[in-house]
């Protein structure tokens, strides 16, 4: 068969990683606590306690929810946490932060749990393109623990990588 169709990729002994495939599937909410604050400007307790006991919290029921102050505002750490204490109940993960770093958490969540050792010795190549948003930070994160243990790292496309590391022979 001389005209056989050969997959070189397949054959060449490199291991695929794709972080698309530890992106958290469901839907991401922000909580903001510039909606509570007097005047735009002072959290006050008493007054944010009650907000908070008639606040419909079932909106953030099974979300990836980030906690954060969008406004200049000096707002007290107890805030925050109390704002935790009521998503927790019905959110999936409770964060604080921006979105970004709701994406850096979960990711980090997700990569944490990978059996590094199964890439003992691999050449592997960290997949560049995602239909999910993958932050920076993540590709960093599986450097970080890929370099340990693999032959080599690289990036991109089995077509087309950059080299990133290989172990000295």
């Amino acid at each position: 068969m001389e005209n056989e169709i050969i997959n070189k990729v397949a054959s060449s002994g490199l291991t695929e990683f794709n972080l698309e495939d530890f992106y958290p599937k469901g839907e991401r909410a922000v909580f903001d606590l510039k909606d509570f604050l007097f005047q735009g400007l002072v959290l006050k307790e008493k007054d944010f306690r009650e907000a908070l006991k008639t606040f419909d919290w079932s909106n953030f029921q099974n979300k990836y929810v980030a906690v954060l102050c969008s406004a200049d505002a000096i707002v007290p750490s107890w805030a925050f946490m109390l704002a935790a204490v009521h998503l927790e109940p019905y959110a999936k993960r409770v964060v604080f932060g921006n979105p970004e770093t709701l994406e850096t958490i979960l990711f980090n969540d997700a990569l944490s749990k990978l059996d590094i050792e199964k890439f003992r010795g691999e050449k592997i190549i960290i997949k560049g393109c995602s239909k999910y948003p993958v932050p920076e930070s993540a590709y960093v994160e599986i450097t970080r623990l890929l370099r340990p243990v693999a032959k080599s790292i690289m990036y991109g496309e089995a077509c087309s990588t950059v080299p990133l590391y290989k172990t000295k022979d």
